[in-house]
């Protein structure tokens, strides 16, 4: 059965509509693109092997914060250098032989930052680094006070919006805050727990080797006694 003539015409327009509507969206889109997500806190641990220099790049948003904190968990001397930069090259902090730091700027350029962590001077000892990082974003407060801006007068009860922005703002600060320090308390943890096991092998080895050398004393006091005692004059018969 055949369709009626015209019938394919029909949807011409329609068609036509929908694509007109969805290039002025691309374009729409593209002349005003939403702003960039702000950065997310973020926490690493990775191995940094001897002689080696591992650097890291992260973009901070301007006009906000940035706390930077590091923790040796393993590794004889529980020490690195570590250096931050600027994305002009500027140093902005730089250390030797530390075990652990806790650092916050104020970004005021657009561009990555240069963390980078140094253990070139150890020729046989790697190390297991822990870094986090934390960012303090206007844009978060703008999300958060653009809802307080849609409300009206007539909507507020007895409690004020501000004092329940107030009290989320608070809570979440602490929930933060928590956040971060269960991070740490769990690289403590891991250094602590090393630096056990490191000591329990020490233990194990010189006792030993301590019982080692007792049982050879033993032995020889033992034997040179018995030499004592031995009569080794000859009978003449």
């Amino acid at each position: 059965m055949r369709p009626p003539r015209g019938a394919s015409g029909a949807w011409a327009p329609p068609l036509l509509l929908l694509l007109l509507l969805w290039a002025s969206c691309r374009a729409l889109r593209a002349a005003h693109p939403p702003p960039p997500p702000p950065p997310q806190d973020a926490e690493f641990t990775f191995l940094l092997p001897a002689g080696r220099r591992e650097c890291f790049f992260q973009a901070a948003p301007p006009n906000g914060s940035l706390e930077l904190e590091y923790q040796i968990i393993s590794g004889a001397g529980l020490d690195v250098d570590f250096s931050l930069e600027s994305p002009s090259g500027a140093l902005l902090v730089e250390e030797y032989r530390k075990s652990d730091g806790l650092h916050t700027i104020e970004p005021t350029e657009t561009g990555d930052y240069k963390l980078c962590f140094d253990n070139s001077f150890s020729t046989i000892s790697e190390k297991l680094v822990f870094f986090e990082l934390i960012f303090d974003s206007p844009q978060e407060d703008e999300d958060l006070n653009s809802w307080v801006e849609m409300a009206e007068p007539e909507e507020m009860l007895d409690i004020k919006i501000e004092d329940i922005k107030e009290s989320i703002d608070m809570v979440k600060s602490r929930l933060e805050r928590s956040i971060q320090m269960q991070a740490l308390l769990r690289a403590f943890e891991a250094r602590d727990r090393n630096l056990q096991e490191s000591n329990l092998s020490r233990v194990n080895f010189w006792s030993a080797v301590n019982l080692s050398v007792l049982l050879v004393v033993s032995f020889l006091q033992v034997y040179m006694l018995k030499s004592l005692f031995e009569d080794k004059r000859r009978v003449w018969m």
